[in-house]
């Protein structure tokens, strides 16, 4: 009976844990990894390999893709993300990236601008930006 329990409670967490897709615009040909993202959505890089400016799209921490990004790409918790912005902020060594609601208003901002960067459920990518990575 525990086994049963247990695999159960295997696979629920499993089905829990969302793959996100970090998107840019379509025109966009710079090869993107981790560290790369991690430093843009931290505010130590501004531009992409190619020198091109980045601005990146965050979500709120309540949204799942947001949580789901901090997790695996940023490895931060919300409260560590937010207290990492705050000494930027006092310190005047940074400012966090522009937030928006959802998803819909990550993929709207990223399929009008080349230079957007951001994150959703890979469940949500569609044909008007490119996948750079998923996690």
């Amino acid at each position: 009976m525990k086994k049963i329990i247990c695999a159960g409670l295997l696979s629920a967490s499993t089905i829990c844990q969302a793959e996100v897709a970090v998107i840019v615009h379509p025109s966009n040909s710079n090869n993107m990894d981790a560290t790369g993202i991690t430093h843009l959505f931290l505010g130590k890089a501004k531009a992409f390999p190619d020198g091109s400016t980045a601005i990146p799209i965050n979500q709120p921490e309540s949204s799942s893709s947001s949580a789901e990004f901090m997790d695996k790409v940023l490895n931060k918790s919300a409260s560590q993300l937010k207290a990492y912005w705050s000494k930027l902020l006092f310190t005047g060594q940074g400012t966090p990236p522009k937030e928006v609601n959802s998803d819909a208003d990550v993929l709207k901002l990223v399929a009008e601008n080349p230079n957007t960067i951001g994150y959703i459920d890979a469940n949500n990518v569609t044909a008007n930006v490119k996948v750079a990575a998923k996690f």
